[in-house]
């Protein structure tokens, strides 16, 4: 099979456009158009100010800028994009279902679907079909009957090519990944396939760095992935409890068991909950898949780690609550941070949704800030809970440009992301302008204790 020249990717979202761009800048002599039915999203990412990309990510702005223009397109025209690729990139949404079977657990295909269904209408040469979006195991089997049954007698390779970045550190991990994964076929087709995707990386990956297996190994290895690293987070999240209880203290606990080589120092950090639009999915998918299968015991086991983290949000806004004498109704709590996690504008799944919706119901007016997401994607997240109505939503929550504003007049203020700023702040002139008696909740363990407390704040962090 001959190399690579031409590649188009479906979907511009979080995966989609910082994978794709990292690929352009790597690999002047491909041709790389990232398509999106979202005409406002990829006059985001055209955008001449690259303060205005529609995704958030240290150094993507410098990639884009780098080969946008010169072997990168963002485009709308999602036809001549398929027509002209010899590889296809599916990189679009795989939601959990919220209606008919499945519903609440198992991984929502219809986008999926319905670029499969482009493809083969499209398509009138031989391509590349690679997935990119996390799906269940046997997703490209799926994808394979519908290309091979409703094409136009062209011949399709189907590959499993799960991404492994992290949100907020997106382009090192692209740049400097631990491994890259390509899963396909075992006979001689499958194979070719798998060398053409893997010369694409090694471009800039090390040939050692490039893993490839079957293509079931590949798509269940990014759902186990997931998994392992949730289960970890709420596995340190559930002693945090105890470490509240008993006077330890979570961070000499972590740090402890994470300098056994066994365990590792990575996702130890206890904190009100992980986010993202990763692991829950995956691992309900996981649940779903395992109980499919009639496995319960795998599935019970795996859906515990939801539990956890569910749990670690709801006793955090609980917690709040109590410690300002069991009522928190019409007073104002300052959140510092909305996004999932420092470094990204995601909010997906953010731990702030959940406890901003718990705080409502008590009566509490919240006041946010954060440095990157935007005041109409917070109303968006609170309001796709559908607890109250969106007049309500906007009635209790207003969203702040500065810092400072926002906890002005405070009763309490929470810490839900741990942007590397909130421990610049003057604190005594936050502590000067709030309500007395003055309370942190920390809910990442980014804020020096000792000192807020020396000032006068009511200081609680999370397992201390």
């Amino acid at each position: 099979m001959s190399k690579i020249k031409n590649i188009c990717c479906i979907g511009a979202g979080y995966v989609g456009g910082p994978t794709m761009a990292v690929v352009a800048a790597k690999c002047p002599d491909i041709k790389v158009t990232i398509v999106d039915l979202n005409a406002q999203r990829i006059a985001a990412w055209n955008d001449e100010n690259l303060d205005n990309l529609p995704v958030y990510e240290p150094g993507l702005d410098k990639i884009v800028a780098q080969a946008r223009g010169r072997n990168l397109f963002f485009s709308t025209d999602v036809d001549k994009a398929i027509e002209e690729a010899e590889m296809i990139f599916i990189s679009v949404n795989t939601p959990t279902k919220t209606y008919g079977l499945g519903k609440g657990k198992a991984a929502d295909l219809k986008y999926i679907e319905l670029c499969a269904r482009q493809i083969a209408k499209v398509a009138k040469t031989d391509k590349i079909v690679v997935e990119k979006s996390t799906l269940p195991v046997r997703t490209a089997e799926a994808i394979k009957n519908i290309l091979d049954n409703t094409g136009n007698g062209v011949k399709f390779q189907i590959l499993s090519n799960p991404e492994f970045l992290a949100e907020g550190t997106a382009i090192e991990d692209l740049l400097n990944p631990d491994r890259v994964l390509i899963g396909g076929g075992t006979d001689t087709e499958g194979q070719e396939a798998i060398q053409a995707l893997a010369e694409v990386y090694a471009n800039w990956i090390p040939q050692e760095r490039i893993l490839t297996t079957n293509v079931w190994s590949s798509e269940l290895s990014k759902l186990t992935a997931n998994a392992f690293l949730a289960q970890r987070v709420s596995s340190i999240n559930a002693m945090s409890e105890l470490c509240e209880k008993t006077g330890a203290d979570v961070n000499e606990v972590a740090k402890a068991i994470g300098m056994d080589s066994r365990i590792g120092p990575k996702f130890l950090k206890a904190s009100v909950g992980f986010g993202g639009s990763c692991f829950q999915k995956d691992i309900l998918n996981l649940v779903y898949i395992a109980k499919s299968y009639g496995l319960h015991e795998v599935a019970d086991y795996w859906e515990q780690v939801i539990i956890m983290n569910d749990h670690q949000k709801r006793r955090f806004a609980s917690s709040i609550v109590r410690t300002l004498y069991n009522t928190v109704s019409g007073k104002k709590i300052a959140f510092l941070g909305w996004a999932f996690k420092k470094d990204t504008n995601d909010t997906r799944e953010s731990a702030a949704i959940y406890v901003a919706d718990d705080l409502l119901f008590e009566q509490a007016g919240i006041a946010v800030f954060d440095p990157k997401v935007e005041k109409g994607q917070i109303y968006a997240d609170v309001n796709y809970l559908g607890t109250r109505s969106e007049a309500q939503n906007e009635k209790g929550i207003t969203v702040f440009a500065d810092p400072y504003e926002a906890c002005k007049d405070a009763h309490a203020i929470a810490v839900l992301t741990e942007w590397d700023e909130f421990k610049e702040y003057n604190w005594q002139h936050i502590f000067d302008n709030m309500k007395k008696p003055a309370f942190v909740f920390d809910g990442r363990n980014v804020l020096d204790g000792e000192k807020l407390r020396e000032i006068g704040f009511v200081f609680q962090a999370i397992g201390k």
